[in-house]
C-alpha cells in the first residue's frame, strides 16, 4: 500500500475519534504511526517523526473538531478561557522539569491520575442534559485552574497532552454537562498544543510531505465525527471515553513498568 494513502488512512480513523469524543487524537495517531506503516509500506517514522506528525494531527482535529461542537453551542468561552491559560502555563511548566523526575515515576503518575479518570467517567451523574444551555451552565473557576493546572503539569512531564483526562475531570469533579465538557475540550487542548506545534514546525521537526495527506483526511473525519458527537447520546459516548481512557492507562502502565 501506498504510504500517503495509508497516512491518509490513519488520519480519518483518529480524526473522526477526535470529533466524536473531544480528545486532540494523540493516544490513538501515534501507535498508529507507530506500527502500521512497517506492516503495510515497510517504512518506518522514529519517534521524533511521530511526535511531529501527531502534533498536526492533534492541532487539526482541535481546529475543525471545535468549530463543528461551537454550532451547536456546545464549547464555553469562558470555560476555555480559564482552563486553556492555565493549562498551557502548567505544561510548559511540566515541560522544563521533566529532566529532573524519573521517567518511570513520571509514567506510573500518569496511569495513575488517568486510572481515577477511568474510574470517574463511570460516576452516574444526576443531571447531564442531552442538549445543555451554555449560558446558562456555572463552574468553579478554582476547580477549573486545579483540574488544569494538575493535568498541564503532569502531561508536561510525561509529554502528553492529557486531553482524555480532562473530560472526566470536568464532568465529575467540575459538574461540567458531558456534551460542554467534550466540545470545550477540543478548544483547550488547542490553545496547549499550538505551543508545541510551533516549537516543532520552528526547528524542522515535522515531516510536511507526509503532514498533508493526514491533515487533508482529518478535516471532513474530525468534521463528521463532531457531527456525530452531537447527536449520539451522553450515555454512549461517555462509555466509549472509558474505552479510550482505559486503553491509555494500560498502554501507559505497561510503560511504566516494563519500558
Amino acid at each position: 500500500m501506498d504510504l500517503q494513502i495509508l497516512l491518509g488512512l490513519l488520519g480519518l480513523v483518529a480524526g473522526f475519534i477526535s470529533g466524536l469524543l473531544g480528545i486532540g487524537g494523540g493516544i490513538i495517531m501515534a501507535p498508529l504511526l507507530l506500527y502500521l506503516p512497517p506492516l503495510f509500506c515497510a517504512s518506518v517514522f522514529s519517534m521524533q517523526e511521530v511526535a511531529g506528525l501527531t502534533i498536526v494531527q492533534g492541532l487539526t482535529a482541535c481546529v475543525v473538531g471545535a468549530l463543528t461542537h461551537r454550532r451547536f453551542n456546545f464549547v464555553s468561552g469562558r470555560l476555555t478561557g480559564w482552563m486553556g491559560a492555565f493549562i498551557f502555563v502548567a505544561a510548559l511548566i511540566g515541560g522544563a522539569g521533566a529532566g529532573y523526575i524519573p521517567e518511570r515515576m513520571l509514567l506510573a503518575l500518569f496511569a495513575g491520575l488517568a486510572l481515577i479518570a477511568a474510574i470517574l467517567i463511570f460516576v452516574p451523574r444526576v443531571s447531564d442534559s442531552e442538549t445543555p444551555d451554555i449560558e446558562a451552565f456555572s463552574f468553579s473557576r478554582l476547580r477549573a485552574v486545579a483540574v488544569a493546572g494538575s493535568v498541564g503539569i503532569l502531561g508536561g512531564l510525561v509529554g502528553q497532552g492529557g486531553s482524555f483526562i480532562l473530560i472526566p475531570l470536568m464532568t465529575s469533579f467540575m459538574q461540567i454537562p458531558t456534551r460542554i465538557a467534550i466540545g470545550s475540550n477540543l478548544a483547550i487542548i488547542f490553545l496547549s498544543s499550538l505551543a508545541t506545534f510551533l516549537g516543532k514546525a520552528l526547528t524542522g521537526q515535522i515531516l510536511w510531505p507526509f503532514a498533508l495527506p493526514i491533515v487533508l483526511a482529518v478535516v471532513p473525519a474530525a468534521y463528521l465525527g463532531g457531527r456525530m458527537s452531537c447527536r449520539m447520546p451522553v450515555a454512549r459516548l461517555r462509555l466509549l471515553l472509558a474505552v479510550c481512557i482505559i486503553g491509555a492507562v494500560l498502554k501507559t502502565g505497561f510503560a511504566a513498568f516494563t519500558g
